[in-house]
């Protein structure tokens, strides 16, 4: 994993000013090397985080003479081996052992349909010196992420926001339909949008080939169908192959790297199941990490009971991390400032000071993000399924954050608009290749939400420490079955029966059977104390007042009763929107 960065200059050649401070934004993202490129109209920069082949020759930005291109890549390709093997019987000469070689090679011989050839996480830039242009790429289910900022005069690319900021060359106007699907869908900005007019994100699963003169192409290479396979299959079949594809996922791909891998372990049923197939295959000396917090009210703050379970079963190398209430809100500011977006999660903050702890002992570990959304695992599944209506209405009454006319209430009459989200969500829960309803609702979760949720912030988090997390249940082999799998079957036994069915010879049934959990936060849930003070100091405050993006009255009304007001999904609106305003001013967007 790293942190990649460019400018493509449409009117001259571009100097390093642009590239040195987005370099130095990326640098906790990749500790071990830093370089440059600069020719004709393009310049790159990379961080590297060494984890496939350590060598030197495998620094970045890759240069190939022999091919005219240069290459600029974060992220894993899993079946590298495979590939390069396949490039060499094409005459292809590699100079190194790693895997960013075989993308350039791979670009040569395939052009724009390279990706089609890759598996795994990643977000590339690839110039071509004699077609001077520039490649860009993400993955399938966009795990690895790439933003950019584009005008007459340059197109701007970094792994985050932070790097385009750092140009001053970035309108930071808030995007009013931006806004209006981050206190809709829970903070989830779908790209290509962010919530600054200035800045844009590839989409998953596309390219976009940018010319010296600014030309674009902007191309789709991958869609997730969820219909019914032509085959019949029962139950058990789909227990078989969710299994079999799920141990692919997490052993012969997901352990590639020169370094340890370790696994963090909520103590909830995904991550519980990773420990028990990766000690399956005989993983010697496993690393597993846990969090836990102070309880509030009814509220617990950790679920160590379970970890500890899994961690007793399989004598793995357990690392137990609490961290107290004043020491959380004391790091706050840091974890927002590692945001690259807005993310409300509670888990964002977790995920952030367990990722600190982590990348002392590893550089790569794996995560359970995915297995929700894909096999049907969240509470909101059933009661959309029960509901009845058109599609948008058995969706929203389930998971919107606010209705529309809430959210005029919410934010200042200048951001007022159309019912932006339930136009988005009315488009995407109407596209083909879906056999019911349900299909569209997770296939939706699957390449939109999840991307902009809990896949975002776990990169996001991890990376803030130089750690590569991995998520198996996204490997897109898995996805692509799973999609295939009839809905009943995913919400029996409560959620996920597939994989409890995998889990029940390998777990305790007191972690298969368990209520759903989270990385648990209390403290930002039911806000009091110190926290409720931090939260009404940010939106009281003179920029929050200046900047005239919430309505007073809706403030007043939250900050009077911040435990009464809570989203469908239990998200505590109060700190969705200090979380935002806190946001932008550690971002210095006025």
């Amino acid at each position: 994993m790293c942190g990649i960065c460019g400018e493509l200059n449409f009117q001259a050649r571009p100097n390093l000013t642009n590239l040195s401070p987005m370099l130095t934004t990326l640098q906790r993202r990749g500790p071990d090397h830093g370089g440059s490129y600069s020719d004709d109209y393009i310049a790159l920069g990379h961080r590297r985080l060494s984890i496939i082949d350590l060598s030197d020759m495998a620094s970045q930005p890759m240069i190939d003479s022999e091919l005219g291109l240069v290459l600029v890549f974060n992220g894993t390709i899993y079946n590298y081996p495979e590939l390069r093997q396949q490039l060499q019987a094409k005459g292809y000469r590699f100079f190194t052992q790693g895997d960013s070689e075989v993308i350039l090679k791979a670009y040569h011989a395939w052009q724009q349909d390279c990706v089609k050839y890759l598996h795994g996480i990643f977000a590339f830039a690839i110039w071509d010196k004699c077609q001077q242009s520039l490649f860009l790429a993400r993955d399938r289910l966009g795990i690895k992420p790439l933003y950019y900022s584009l005008d007459q005069q340059r197109l701007l690319f970094a792994s985050n926001t932070q790097a385009l900021l750092a140009t001053k060359h970035v309108n930071t106007d808030i995007d009013p339909v931006a806004l209006h699907h981050h206190l809709t869908l829970h903070a989830v900005i779908p790209a290509p949008r962010t919530i600054l007019q200035g800045i844009r994100k590839l989409p998953p699963a596309h390219t976009l080939l940018i010319t010296a003169k600014g030309k674009t192409q902007q191309q789709c290479y991958w869609q997730l169908s969820a219909c019914r396979p032509p085959q019949t299959m029962t139950a058990q079949d789909w227990i078989i192959q969710t299994q079999l594809r799920l141990q692919q996922a997490v052993d012969k791909r997901r352990m590639i790297a020169d370094v340890p891998v370790g696994v963090l372990l909520s103590g909830g049923l995904d991550s519980s199941l990773l420990v028990a197939l990766l000690a399956k295959t005989g993983t010697e000396k496993l690393l597993t990490f846990s969090i836990g917090f102070d309880d509030t009210g009814h509220e617990k703050g950790n679920e160590f009971e379970y970890s500890d379970q899994v961690v007793a079963r399989y004598a793995t190398e357990h690392h137990k991390l609490y961290i107290p209430n004043p020491q959380v809100l004391a790091r706050l500011p840091e974890a927002i400032n590692a945001m690259a977006e807005p993310m409300v999660a509670q888990d964002a903050v977790a995920f952030y000071l367990l990722s600190e702890q982590v990348s002392q002992l590893v550089k790569v570990v794996q995560s359970g993000q995915g297995a929700d959304e894909v096999f049907g695992g969240y509470f909101w599944y059933p009661k959309m399924q029960q509901s009845r209506g058109h599609y948008l209405q058995r969706f929203s009454q389930h998971y919107f954050d606010r209705d529309h006319s809430e959210y005029l209430a919410t934010v200042h009459a200048n951001y007022h608009g159309d019912d932006y989200t339930s136009l988005l969500v009315e488009q995407q829960l109407n596209q083909a290749n879906a056999d019911e309803f349900l299909d569209q609702v997770l296939r939706f979760d699957v390449t939109t939400l999840i991307t902009d949720d809990p896949v975002k912030r776990v990169d996001n988090m991890t990376m803030a420490w130089g750690l590569e997390a991995r998520v198996p249940f996204l490997d897109h082999h898995l996805v692509e079955l799973a999609m295939q799998m009839p809905p009943e079957l995913k919400l029996q036994r409560s959620g996920k029966a597939i994989l409890k069915a995998i889990a029940d010879p390998l777990l305790p049934n007191t972690v298969i059977d368990r209520p759903k959990g989270y990385f648990p936060m209390p403290a930002l849930k039911y806000v009091r104390g110190e926290f409720l003070n931090w939260m009404r100091s940010i939106l009281t405050s003179t920029s929050c007042q200046q900047r005239q993006l919430f309505q007073p009255d809706y403030i007043n009304k939250l900050l009077a009763q911040p435990d009464a007001y809570f989203t469908r999904i239990q998200g505590n609106k109060l700190w969705h929107l200090a979380l935002l305003e806190a946001w932008l001013q550690q971002h210095d967007i006025r």
